[in-house]
């Protein structure tokens, strides 16, 4: 095989890929957010699960995009592992659809595609035309690229050590899915390796037997891409991936035992090899999954076995308001109040947590972090709904005042959770920029965090109980976190001017000493609540100091 050859196998694999992902994500933006909503939403049942798998599948083009898809849903606590099961074996069968447009063989109207396609993305008048036309441009591109392998593969059918090297893969079987699983893992795509062989098959390189093992090598090396992305991620996300790989291993095992009789069963669907290779592709996949499925519950317990341990899951969702209490307020207020106590803890526990990422930085407890916090501002949003639609109800003067309270203390603590997220990204900028603090600096910061922790947390305790002296408490704590905040603002200009401070760092030092004295300041008007104090008391209280 020629140089030449070899640059032009390589160009029309990434017209193929480029062709296919442009395809992908003009199909996947035309739907919008749906196809993540689909997934959330319609996973609930097994079997529907597949369909889904399959149909986002097909519309993105990628297996390897679904599960990396499906990967984070689990990550986010959106889907958990039965539910992911589904979607992985139908995200295996939804990839065949490309092999199965390849057979059509489409290459004559490749070029008018790409013609076409680019004319309606560069002229469409809405975004919607503009990817139709993506979509086209990515199927002319596509096929462009098939037609370019087959040229470039074409010399390969008359050079006899290839043929030979190809053919020892329909003698050693495992030969061949070890050649597929390594290709699809360095190419990161199934479609585009199973294109290559149908373009060899096209050229009468090789047949059927040859490229069954080859194939469903294929289907395990697919999952790299999904385990690559579950790096990082919490216990439940990685054994989804590992799922993924365990669900096309057992598959390909079950195959390789019966390859003679799936080798007779394909050849009777066409006499054409590259219709034949997308017939297996499907076959395989298919059939895999309808033996799989209804052990799906196995497959978890053999995952959960393989990486132990309890997954640290945050609980999305309301607990403990239901619409059907607003009928009985008095009973709405006091749901309502531990749905608070719940959102307040986890602010906490989001703010605990960055602080320690900023201390000792850990990606993956960011993550978490960031994870914890949107679900303090859904629980804010939520609960702040409910609460307006409590306050339309027929309610005594005292309970009138506890929703007003309710709603301005569901606002202090989701602003804390917003802390917590300037905490994280000062933490995620100080690791990014190798900035270092002195042990002086450090140890304030560990000093002020501490004290504006418990802080908060007393405020809680306090709102929650309606604990009057605890308050007072908390007060006081407020002024000694301000004073903490003026007297670590006075050091940190004297390290700098001492040239002891690197300036860089003091620029974070200063935005996390100034975000715990705002944390500080919602536990004031946590307390405030309680004690019936205008919260503004504290800011007027400063004039003239």
């Amino acid at each position: 095989m020629s140089l030449d050859s070899i640059f032009t196998l390589f160009g029309g694999l990434g017209l193929f890929i480029y062709g296919m992902r442009l395809m992908g994500e003009g199909l996947e933006r035309a739907a919008g957010d749906r196809l993540k909503v689909f997934l959330e939403l319609l996973t609930r049942n097994r079997v529907l699960g597949v369909l889904m798998g399959t149909i986002v599948t097909s519309i993105i083009q990628s297996s390897s995009a679904t599960t990396v898809m499906v990967v984070g849903l689990v990550n986010a606590g959106l889907m958990d592992l039965m539910q992911a099961v589904g979607v992985i074996m139908g995200a295996n069968i939804g990839t065949t659809m490309t092999a199965q447009l390849i057979a059509f063989k489409f290459t004559k109207l490749a070029l008018p595609a790409i013609g076409l396609g680019t004319a309606v993305h560069l002229f469409g008048k809405h975004k919607t035309q503009k990817f139709i036309g993506q979509v086209i441009l990515g199927f002319g591109l596509l096929f462009f690229g098939m037609q370019t392998m087959e040229v470039a593969l074409k010399p390969l059918a008359k050079l006899p050590e290839f043929i030979s090297f190809m053919a020892s893969f329909g003698k050693t079987p495992l030969l061949g899915v070890l050649a597929g699983f390594l290709t699809t893992g360095i190419v990161q795509s199934s479609s585009a390796t199973i294109g290559i062989l149908q373009a060899l098959a096209d050229q009468g390189v090789v047949n059927i037997s040859i490229a069954l093992p080859i194939l469903f090598g294929d289907n395990i090396g697919t999952c790299v891409t999904a385990l690559l992305s579950s790096i990082g991620t919490n216990i439940t996300a990685r054994r989804a991936a590992l799922l993924h790989l365990t669900f096309n291993v057992i598959g390909t095992i079950i195959f390789l035992f019966i390859l003679p009789l799936v080798q007779m069963l394909v050849s009777y669907t066409s006499t054409d090899p590259v219709r034949q290779i997308a017939n297996a592709h499907t076959f395989f996949n298919v059939t895999n999954t309808i033996i799989q499925l209804p052990f799906a519950f196995l497959l978890v317990k053999l995952v959960t076995h393989i990486i132990p341990g309890n997954p640290e899951v945050v609980e999305r969702g309301v607990k403990f308001i239901d619409d059907r209490l607003l009928e009985t307020p008095s009973i709405a207020l006091v749901q309502v109040k531990r749905e608070i106590g719940r959102m307040g803890c986890l602010a906490l526990e989001t703010l605990r947590d960055t602080i320690n990422i900023f201390l000792y930085y850990n990606e993956q407890k960011g993550k978490l972090a960031r994870e914890k916090e949107s679900v303090v501002n859904d629980l804010a949003r939520t609960t702040t709904r409910y609460l307006a639609l409590l306050s339309r109800r027929s309610l005594s003067t005292g309970e009138s005042d506890q929703i007003t309270d309710m709603i301005n203390a569901v606002n202090d603590m989701e602003r804390v959770g917003d802390h917590a997220m300037n905490i994280l990204e000062l933490a995620e900028y100080k690791e990014e920029h190798r900035l270092t603090f002195s042990n002086e600096a450090i140890s304030e910061l560990v000093e002020m965090s501490s004290k504006t922790q418990d802080t908060f947390r007393m405020a809680i305790d306090a709102f929650l109980n309606d604990d009057k002296k605890l308050s007072n408490k908390i007060i006081e704590n407020e002024e000694e976190i301000d004073s903490m905040e003026r007297k670590l603002r006075a050091h940190h200009i004297k390290r700098l001017n001492e040239g002891k401070c690197n300036p860089s760092s003091g620029v974070i030092y200063l935005d996390m000493v100034n975000n715990l004295e705002r944390v500080g300041d919602h536990a004031f008007n946590l307390a405030s609540y309680v004690l019936n104090i205008d919260k503004n008391f504290k800011d007027l209280s400063r004039i003239g100091k």
